[in-house]
């Protein structure tokens, strides 16, 4: 049997292709092999195209759920495979958990296929996160960041019946409940949005982080982040298209709403922030919870200090006691 450089099989390399479902083509995949009991490897789905990374343990399949680990904006999935300080992230502590991991990168994003900015808003990521879901081949634990967050709560509505549970860290509210954004000042070309974090805003062009947007939102007053990585860390991020921003924001009632709550009802969810997070005091979130219970799911929130872990900002799954929270999300996800 031929194998590749890095040890695993073609036959191997595509056995998970066959599982996941048809839209994973074998000539879309490539592969290498850890030296912890898992093995990574990459593929892509079609229209969109979805780049994705794959941890799995190599012992097999498990009754475990798999995991479907959708990064927040101005990042890719690599935030769930590297630390800032370099070592494995979460992604790799939950497959060694037994849980076979995917990682995508949203459509038209990061190293996934090229959507015009024009056409790019939440409605097509959604769509197309929700094609690579249903090709996992069984419900997921799906988990957003910040960002993704709406994403998250249309793929509950949406994809419901994929979702095992959702794990929604630092999570951006539905526009149910976010209230619309504060502009200071608004030209054709520009807006001035006002709030906890402020942004100036081409309304054609992509948001590209400065470093005081990386030290104010990205950092803030984390003691986690290890501050002697943040040039790296900073160096990796992606611009972000316009429309998404400005639906993140809410600029105009835009943010993504929920219509039907029908496959929410029972459905657990945990929301979940740290202590030092400027964009995401307790109040905020707890909204969020509430308002998931008060849709017919079955919500818990979690503060991480509430847990005993103290210090992390927006960036947990990259701070420096990543495992430690890592440890936690795994206790709620294999918890009755």
């Amino acid at each position: 049997m031929r194998r590749s450089k890095s040890g695993v099989s073609r036959r191997e390399v595509t056995k998970w292709a066959a599982i996941a479902g048809s839209s994973f083509g074998a000539t879309g995949v490539a592969a290498q092999k850890s030296q912890n009991n898992i093995r990574w490897f990459s593929g892509l789905t079609d229209a969109p195209v979805i780049y994705l990374d794959v941890i799995e343990p190599t012992g097999g399949p498990t009754s475990k759920p798999p995991m479907f680990l959708i990064h927040g904006g101005a990042h890719t999935g690599a935030c769930y495979l590297i630390t800032a300080d370099g070592r494995p992230g979460w992604a790799h502590a939950f497959a060694q958990a037994g849980h076979r991991v995917v990682i995508p990168d949203w459509p038209g994003a990061g190293r996934s296929g090229y959507i015009p900015y024009d056409d790019l808003t939440g409605e097509p990521v959604g769509a197309g996160l929700g094609e690579a879901l249903i090709a996992v081949g069984e419900p997921a634990v799906v988990m957003t960041h910040s960002m993704s967050g709406p994403y998250g709560w249309k793929l509950l509505e949406q994809y419901g019946d994929h979702v095992a549970k959702i794990v929604a860290v630092a999570p951006g509210p539905p526009g149910n409940i976010q209230p619309a954004a504060t502009i200071a000042n608004e030209t054709p070309e520009k807006l001035e949005v006002r709030g906890t974090t402020n942004y100036t805003l081409d309304r054609k062009a992509p948001f590209v982080t400065t470093s005081a947007f990386v030290a104010s939102k990205l950092i803030g007053k984390s003691t986690q982040f290890p501050r002697e990585h943040i040039a790296r860390y900073a160096a990796s991020l992606q611009p972000i298209a316009p429309r998404l921003l400005q639906q993140r924001l809410n600029i105009g009632g835009a943010q993504m709403k929920v219509t039907d709550f029908s496959k929410y009802r029972g459905k657990r969810a945990l929301v979940l922030i740290g202590t030092d997070d400027v964009d995401h005091p307790r109040e905020l979130d707890v909204r969020i919870a509430d308002w998931l219970n008060k849709n017919g799911a079955k919500a818990d929130f979690w503060s991480l200090g509430d847990r005993g872990v103290s210090g992390n900002g927006h960036m947990m799954m990259i701070e420096s006691n990543s495992d430690d929270v890592a440890k936690l999300i795994l206790s709620w996800v294999e918890g009755a």
